[in-house]
């Protein structure tokens, strides 16, 4: 195996456009938390909530792309969200190895998201 317990990847993510509307255009989620930028503030937010599952395809891309070995697939995944994640947020995003267990060819990582204040949006 590739990466060791310890190890740390770092990638920088951006809630663009294009990410909020392909993934508005894959999933038809039009929830007005996220679609309405009225509803959203009317609830006490900065303009719409980026919808949560973006920040899973940011873990699917580091799982796939983001790691040296391309022999991977994700057997199971936990996310809180901490924070609202809003269009145009860029996100600093850190996995550790926490583990690695040869036999079963298994790595278990931990991960953060944070936004450009550094604060926790997603562990």
């Amino acid at each position: 195996m590739t990466v060791q317990k310890g190890d740390i990847f770092k990638l920088t993510f951006a809630v663009t456009y294009e990410v909020y509307n392909g993934f508005v255009t894959t999933f038809n989620d039009r929830n007005p938390l996220h679609c309405n930028e009225v509803f959203a503030v009317e609830r006490g937010f900065q303009g719409k909530v980026m919808h949560g599952n973006i920040l899973n395809g940011f873990l699917s891309y580091f799982v796939g792309e983001g790691l040296p070995d391309k022999n991977v697939i994700i057997h199971s995944q936990s996310i809180q969200f901490k924070r609202p994640v809003y269009l145009e947020d860029v996100l600093s995003f850190e996995a550790v190895v926490h583990d690695v267990y040869e036999s079963v060819r298994v790595v278990e990582f931990s991960f953060v998201f944070r936004n450009s204040l550094l604060l926790v949006v997603a562990k």
